[in-house]
């Protein structure tokens, strides 16, 4: 934290939520967890301590295409894959960082300062749901036949 900015009881919760959690909420989610710590937190106290811990590089703020932000408690650099199906939201680890940055310079030419680099796919449990036999699997197969 900055020397200016006090660590306050609310900021302590919302990180301590997150990093208990271990998933990448919103900040809506992560207010109604934290409202059970502390019942009279508003969704704006939430949003900008959201918004000061990621800035002080304590979480990090993930800004998926197309969907809403969602916090990560992990701030070490990694990567994130998407459900395109439900929006779940899971770590990518150990991707060589370098290899693409390296290889996105000799392809452009350009002098690579950063990147974001996003995973889209199906998780495992939308998988499940649609394999043959499931229920949700059954109804897409019977919609398909019609």
């Amino acid at each position: 934290m900055r020397a200016t900015q006090r660590n306050t009881r609310q900021r302590e919760v919302v990180l301590e939520e997150l990093r208990r959690l271990g998933t990448h909420p919103t900040a809506a989610e992560l207010y109604e967890i934290a409202r059970a710590r502390l019942p009279k937190i508003s969704l704006g106290t939430v949003y900008r301590n959201l918004e000061l811990l990621a800035e002080n590089g304590i979480i990090q703020k993930l800004k998926i295409s197309g969907a809403e932000a969602r916090f990560d408690g992990d701030p070490q650099r990694h990567y994130h894959v998407c459900c395109v199906r439900c929006g779940r939201v899971d770590d990518v680890h150990d991707l060589p960082r370098n290899f693409v940055r390296r290889r996105a310079k000799q392809l452009s030419g350009y002098d690579i300062l950063g990147f974001r680099l996003e995973f889209n796919g199906i998780c495992p449990e939308c998988k499940k749901r649609s394999a043959p036999g499931s229920d949700e699997g059954a109804s897409q197969e019977k919609d398909r036949a019609v």
